[in-house]
């Protein structure tokens, strides 16, 4: 058995069960890594995936409880590594960040420039991506920390989260709109405007979806976008008004619009950061965490992460 076999299978499912992909993304052969898993599957003395002739289609049961054997080795592995690499080298390496780009645009650039400036051989990688897509890393140990609004809280059992603040949409317009004449704005009022807003599961949509509903008021949602610089260019066109999160105006950057308050409308949001439990975190992951709330300091976090209250 060795570690090129684990990956391997871990690799299978996660291209769901294609051979080729699997081999592709290991920089190995087809009939290389089939001849990997025979191996492994003839010293375990149980086939991990069921096949119809070559195909695979899926795990077997045996395969299925040895998958979380497999990642916890592999797992295992790479922590090892990491820990060699803090010992040698404390304050270089990489650190993996996945995000969405609300919080990469708004929230976390004053963050990375202090982190760079404490440490500038730290080579920092950021991932924008949706939230189900940084779950997906986060399990994968493709990333050291997942930040979003949507989704990491949801995976108590696997990722160690903490509120790394809490916000507000805000309703976007040009100036001189008809909802900018200092009347109290509500949800009614601005669905009797054609509406710009977030994609589904991004930016608290949900929160907005569930405050119209709340208030049995229908909103016309005519156009979503991922980002809200995006929203904004489409209501200086006069496709409708916009509702963003409030952190993405800059009355400076944005001239001609006028950002309406909505926080007694739209309910909070909170943003989070996500760790994977188990995966080690190099000293300066650690340093980040803390720049981005002063009170989670190495000790707090690894309590956390161990499953100990705080």
């Amino acid at each position: 058995m060795n570690l090129q076999q684990l990956r391997i299978v871990r690799e299978t499912v996660r291209q769901h069960f294609n051979l080729t992909e699997a081999s592709n993304a290991l920089f190995t052969s087809q009939s290389g890594a089939s001849k990997h898993i025979r191996d492994l599957e003839e010293e375990l003395g149980v086939e991990l995936f069921e096949r119809r002739g070559k195909r695979i289609l899926g795990l077997t049961q045996a395969g299925s409880t040895l998958l979380e054997i497999i990642e916890r080795i592999l797992l295992d592995a790479e922590n090892l590594k990491r820990s060699a690499q803090q010992l040698t080298h404390e304050d270089q390496g990489n650190l993996a960040i996945a995000t969405t780009h609300t919080q990469a645009r708004y929230a976390l650039p004053p963050i990375i420039a202090r982190f760079k400036q404490a440490f500038p051989k730290v080579h920092l990688e950021l991932h924008q991506c949706g939230p189900d897509e940084i779950v997906s890393m986060l399990k994968a140990g493709k990333v050291d920390i997942g930040v979003a609004t949507e989704a990491l809280h949801e995976h108590g059992q696997l990722f160690a989260c903490f509120s790394f603040y809490h916000w507000y949409h805000g309703v976007i317009v040009p100036e001189g709109h008809p909802l900018d004449d200092g009347q109290p704005l509500t949800l009614p009022r601005i669905a009797t405007h054609p509406i710009v807003t977030y994609h589904e599961g991004f930016t608290g949509r949900a929160r907005i979806d569930q405050a119209f509903a709340a208030a049995d008021v229908v909103p016309d949602i005519v156009l979503t976008a991922l980002d809200a610089d995006v929203i904004k260019t489409y209501v200086e066109l006069g496709l409708g008004v916009g509702v963003i999160a409030s952190m993405a105006y800059h009355e400076e950057r944005d001239r001609g619009l006028r950002l309406l308050d909505a926080s007694e409308l739209l309910p909070r949001n909170t943003t989070y950061l996500a760790l994977r439990r188990g995966h080690f975190l190099r000293g300066f992951a650690y340093h980040f965490l803390q720049f981005c709330r002063d009170d989670l300091d190495e000790a707090t976090v690894q309590q956390v992460l161990a499953g100990n209250p705080v």
